[in-house]
């Protein structure tokens, strides 16, 4: 039986919280293993809407260990204010199906007051973050000043790691005019909520080692989108953390071959938010009707993303980068009703042929994309759940999808319920 890692094929948003859920039947253990409180993940079970940010989609299914890992960046207080707002949904969350690894980073107040300041003084070209400290956290863990979970642990020695923290955070805070954080009460802070947040803390590649010698199956949930990876995304207008396949070791705490199936979430068209490029959008009435037939709105932010046609050269790129077995494709149902599709299968650059998306954004704003027209189907693919309900115009969109990107289908998802997904492959087996 196969360890599965879910991420995302594109800029995100592209419905991995339902496929999560989904696989998350048939695992163990459920294990965030990068990103923080930005990414949002929507599951829709039994006409209920859970909205998710920092908890692992399989906190809504008794029975199963949620695990936060080390690659995520964490806001305890954010984490909190989750946690008891599914409670009050009905949803069970302690210490018993709910660890946090105990070198998870911590986002704190001046992580997300320096992502504002900075964006408002960036007014040039803004990154579009969601304002939540997520990259300042993640640069101060690269600068080892990071405040910890096990730090919250250890109070004799908080006081001289904020210090060394705050010798940072002042100094960019005087050079951008603003008041510098006082010590004291951020360690007031962290002390209140240490007896709140350490209780989940757990050693938690000891946790997935004993439940991989248990032969329990393993769900690794990606936040985000490969486009967004820090080093293979369209950089600079990326997330702070690696979204490639492989970070689903590496953030979690295991070793690279208890990985075994890499299941890219793929959404039938294109969709970003925030700023940066994306050759195939439709600043149009094709883009505004995808947009309001997919609900395209954040799920955290609630800002509109930007829609586009399917581009399968982004998609192969990200395959490739990311070791892809399989993809889940979703949102066919929003496809319903067009007369015709196009499909993104090569650029131009200043003219010339391309088959890649290059990595300087410069040249990513000037590429031209190749397109495909495909035939559109009328009659509705929502809530299928067999191949051969669908039209045979859908069945050859997916198939043209697979041959472009050379990724075949394993999972098709035909609505946001979680029983509307057609099985072509399990990767838990395959």
């Amino acid at each position: 039986m196969a360890n599965v890692a879910v991420i995302g094929s594109q800029w995100g948003d592209e419905g991995k919280g339902k496929i999560v859920d989904w696989l998350s039947n048939r695992a163990d253990v459920v294990v965030r293993f990068q990103g923080g409180h930005n990414a949002g993940h929507t599951l829709v079970i039994d006409g209920h809407v859970y909205k998710l940010s920092l908890l692992p989609s399989g906190i809504v299914r008794p029975g199963k260990l949620s695990i936060i890992g080390g690659g995520v960046v964490v806001d305890p207080w954010a984490l909190l204010d989750e946690i008891e707002a599914v409670r009050a949904e009905g949803v069970e969350v302690g210490p018993d199906n709910l660890h946090i690894a105990h070198n998870a980073s911590l986002i704190l107040p001046l992580h997300g007051e320096l992502d504002v300041m900075r964006e408002e003084a960036n007014t040039g070209k803004p990154i579009g973050t969601t304002r939540r400290g997520i990259g300042p956290a993640y640069e101060d863990r690269v600068g080892r000043r990071a405040i910890r979970i096990c730090d919250l642990q250890d109070p004799a020695d908080l006081p001289s790691k904020i210090d060394n923290l705050l010798l940072h955070h002042n100094a960019l805070r005087r050079g951008l005019g603003r008041a510098e954080v006082d010590g004291d009460a951020l360690i007031a802070q962290l002390t209140a909520i240490a007896e709140r947040i350490t209780p989940y803390s757990r050693v938690v590649w000891r946790d997935l080692e004993q439940a991989r010698q248990a032969g329990k199956r393993i769900l690794f949930e990606g936040a985000q989108g490969i486009m967004l990876d820090v080093d293979h995304g369209t950089y600079p207008y990326v997330t702070s953390s690696n979204t490639v396949g492989a970070q689903a070791a590496v953030g979690s705490g295991i070793g690279p071959d208890a990985v075994n199936f890499v299941l890219g979430i793929t959404k039938a068209y294109t969709t970003r938010v925030g700023e940066g490029p994306f050759p195939t959008e439709q600043a149009n009435e094709i883009g505004q009707h995808l947009g309001e037939r997919g609900h395209e709105f954040g799920t955290v932010t609630g800002r509109a993303r930007r829609c586009g046609w399917f581009d399968a050269v982004m998609v192969r790129q990200a395959a490739r980068v990311s070791g892809m077995h399989g993809i889940a494709l979703t949102k066919l149902d929003v496809l319903d009703g067009m007369d015709e599709l196009r499909v993104c299968t090569g650029y131009t650059l200043d003219g010339q042929p391309i088959d890649y998306l290059p990595a300087d954004s410069v040249k990513q704003g000037r590429v031209e994309p190749i397109y495909e027209t495909l035939e559109g189907w009328s009659e509705s693919t929502q809530s299928a759940r067999r191949f051969a309900d669908l039209p045979a115009t859908a069945i050859k969109y997916i198939v043209r999808i697979e041959e472009l990107i050379g990724v075949r289908v394993a999972l098709l998802s035909t609505s946001p319920e979680r029983e509307d997904t057609i099985l072509v492959r399990d990767p838990f087996v395959d």
